[in-house]
């Protein structure tokens, strides 16, 4: 991978981008890393993205406008496309970190992991699912699991080998019989409790026997083969399906055979036969006797009254743990599709899992390096450990348990990870994250893979030890041959630092949104633009010599503080002030000169305003092609600022007010155009978008000028426009 050939359409905002990488450069020491500074809004996000997708396998798109047709070509030298198992990109943390807690100790490689973590959340889906479908069949208010567990179990917490124990029964059942009984109702510990005693039990195995032997004389119904539930299931599944409406009939088998033409006629024989064993004395009677004992709470005068229509539950009360079996497998049975999803997903995990576990241990010696290496490097108050070492090396257990020990001074604890996390800071649990990201990185330099990691904002918001461990980090893997790195990032701060340390000059790249695409290019004024290049040209390009003014102020307000008269005449080139238009070039000349003995010759005498320079130069910028144009920048943010506050000055005529101002100048002139022309909204509208626009772009230091590279040169050109049409 010495060259990537990049051309994208459409991909996640970017409507086009071509470009290219030569990883394979001899002008440099490091020919394998790119940095990319791309301004908010630039799309770091999206191209990071449309390399995910390729890690991933999976074709790109637009989000917004997915009717847009995405084209995504990505090729190294030879014209190969990238193989997935070639591209890792690492994530900011807020968008790719918090591993699930069940899976945030498992130590193995990227895909592994994410195939680990995949199978669980399929489960957790799937258990979700069927959870909630028990909870809506049963109404329970219990736990659902620990009921099921226990129901099937010897312990509460075997939900998963519960639900595998009675499989086969639940597939072989041809109906739900009990999916429709209350569970909470009959399950309750004072009615279980009840028939605990020994005189109802008496009294329960006499009703029992007595019911049975009705059951036996029945006419229809035939003990455990066909009951009232069977029957009544029947008659509504017939009338469902239109079988009576077909004329069909449905002879019964008796010593009279009775010929039945509608569900009604049906449930008629039904109820007549069921009654005929409810009503009989002898069982009334012991009915009679269970009831008086049902009446002693509110929970069991609740049972005796549901099970008043629904006398078939009381003779199953003899064996309720049997009675609780054919319950919870008529709910599943009722929901069968859910059930059967969540075995089949449970019995894939359990497999797979053990493959992953077995390959996890084949890993141990990477734990090790990465554990060190995370421990040495990082700035935390824990030390990482492998609680469990010698239990994953013997093959006891499958995973390796990180394990915690959290630092104050000469103390030390042991701490669970979750109570860890509360009591981290946000760079401390970034800090954490990083975590994973060596242990791919460490993998995948042993295994000498050839890979491109693409590093988006890995250290965006991070303390600046952590900030600058992650950069040495950085800088020690493009040692590695099999190695390339495309770092991204909007923090200029860290792109000058990248550029710094191991990044070199030539493979820094700024990027920028036109309205036809995305655009990379070198970059320009990483480091101290004015120094390394504005003040060598001051007297040849009249660009850099407006934009070098806030720079000189700068300087001269750190050296000889704001009183200082050159101070002044420079703070009247960003402010409008009385002596503003005097001002020629040859005054900006001598200044210069005077500041730092250079460009002896140079100075012409000029006449010319610097405000008509400054004009010429604003409208050059209008017409400007696509680019950095960082001095396109400040020369119209300057324009703009000055035209404003001219405006303002003349609506306003009132010289003893801006005689007064002192500071903040664009912010006050504007407060007092606005309190006295508050009917003139779309003026008013228009310079507030200076005040918003032009401070942090004008008033810059050697050393920090983001502001003005993340803003559009598109914005500044309109707004300026929008200025000069106000006079």
């Amino acid at each position: 991978m010495n060259k990537l050939s990049i051309e994208l359409t459409n991909c996640y905002g970017i409507k086009h981008l071509k470009t290219e990488f030569d990883f394979a450069s001899s002008k440099s020491s490091r020919p394998n890393v790119f940095a990319i500074y791309a301004p908010n809004g630039a799309m770091k996000s999206s191209f990071a993205q449309t390399f995910k997708d390729i890690a991933d396998g999976k074709a790109s798109k637009d989000r917004i406008f997915p009717e847009r047709v995405c084209e995504r070509t990505v090729r190294d030298e030879n014209g190969m496309d990238l193989l997935p198992e070639t591209v890792v990109v690492v994530s900011p943390y807020d968008r790719d970190c918090a591993h699930a807690e069940k899976t945030s100790t498992l130590l193995v490689d990227h895909k592994l992991r994410t195939e680990y973590e995949q199978l669980h959340l399929e489960v957790d889906r799937a258990e979700t699912a069927f959870l909630d479908a028990m909870k809506a069949q049963s109404r329970s208010k219990k736990d659902i699991k620990r009921e099921i567990s226990s129901t099937f179990t010897s312990d509460s917490n075997s939900f998963h080998l519960a639900l595998s124990r009675v499989k086969d029964e639940v597939v072989e059942m041809a109906s739900s019989p009990w999916a429709e009984i209350l569970y909470d109702v009959l399950f309750t510990d004072q009615v279980l409790t009840l028939f605990e005693q020994e005189a109802v039990r008496k009294d329960l195995h006499t009703y029992v026997a007595k019911y049975n032997d009705l059951l036996a004389k029945s006419t229809y119904f035939k003990h455990g083969i066909f009951n009232y539930y069977n029957a009544g299931q029947i008659a509504k599944s017939l009338a469902d399906n239109g079988f009576f409406n077909a004329n069909h009939t449905v002879s019964l088998n008796a010593q009279e055979c009775k010929v039945i033409s509608s569900q009604k006629e049906l449930e008629e024989v039904v109820t007549k036969e069921k009654e005929a064993i409810t009503n009989d004395k002898a069982l009334k009677s012991v009915y009679a006797k269970i009831e008086k004992a049902l009446e002693k709470n509110a929970a069991c005068r609740e049972f005796q009254q549901y099970i008043s229509d629904r006398p078939e539950i009381l003779p199953r009360l003899e064996n309720p743990k049997s009675l609780k079996e054919e319950i919870w497998k008529s709910y599943f049975k009722a929901n069968s599709a859910l059930y059967l999803d969540l075995i089949e997903k449970i019995q894939k995990v359990a497999k797979r899992k053990k493959e992953i576990q077995e390959k996890a241990r084949t890993q141990r010696s990477q734990w090790e390096e990465v554990i060190g290496i995370f421990n040495s490097r990082f700035s935390v108050p824990f030390t990482l450990i492998a609680e469990n070492r010698v239990e994953v090396c013997l093959g006891q257990e499958g995973i390796l348990k990180l394990g915690f020990q959290f630092k104050d001074g000469v103390d030390s604890a042991s701490v669970e990870r979750n109570t860890l996390l509360e009591v981290l800071s946000t760079g401390e649990r970034k800090a954490f994250y990083i975590l994973n990201i060596i242990f791919e990185v460490e993998v995948r330099r042993k295994a000498g893979v050839e890979t491109l990691f693409v590093f988006d904002d890995i250290a965006d918001s991070f303390d600046y030890k952590n900030k600058y461990a992650i950069i040495q980090y950085m800088q020690d893997i493009t040692d590695v041959p099999s190695f390339r790195q495309i770092i991204l990032t909007h923090n200029f701060d860290f792109f000058r630092t990248l550029e710094s340390r191991f990044v070199p000059y030539a493979q820094c790249r700024m990027a920028f949104k036109t309205s036809t695409g995305l655009i990379f290019k070198k970059a320009e004024g990483i480091q101290n633009v004015f120094l390394n290049d504005w003040k060598k040209n001051f007297f040849t390009d009249q660009m850099k010599k407006i934009g070098s003014i806030p720079f000189m102020r700068n300087i001269l307000e750190y050296t000889k503080g704001d009183g200082d008269p050159e101070y002044l005449k420079l703070t009247s080139l960003l402010h409008w002030k009385s002596d503003t238009p005097s001002i020629t070039e040859a005054d900006l000349d001598t200044i210069f000169i005077t500041m730092f003995a250079v460009g002896m010759g140079a100075c012409g005498g000029s006449t010319t305003p610097v405000v008509d320079l400054l004009a010429s130069e604003a409208t050059k910028c209008l017409s400007a092609s696509d680019g950095i144009n960082f001095a396109n920048k400040i020369v119209l943010a300057i324009a703009i600022r000055l035209t404003a506050e001219k405006y303002m000055i003349d609506k306003i005529a009132d010289q003893a007010f801006v005689s007064s101002i002192t500071k903040n100048q664009t912010q006050a002139l504007v407060s007092k155009f606005k309190k006295t022309f508050p009917n003139d909204v779309t003026t008013n509208e228009v310079l507030h978008r200076v005040c918003l626009m032009t401070p942090e772009n004008i008033h810059l230091n050697s050393f920090m000028y983001e502001p003005i590279l993340d803003m559009s040169d598109e914005h500044l050109r309109t707004l300026y426009q929008d200025v000069v049409a106000l006079i």
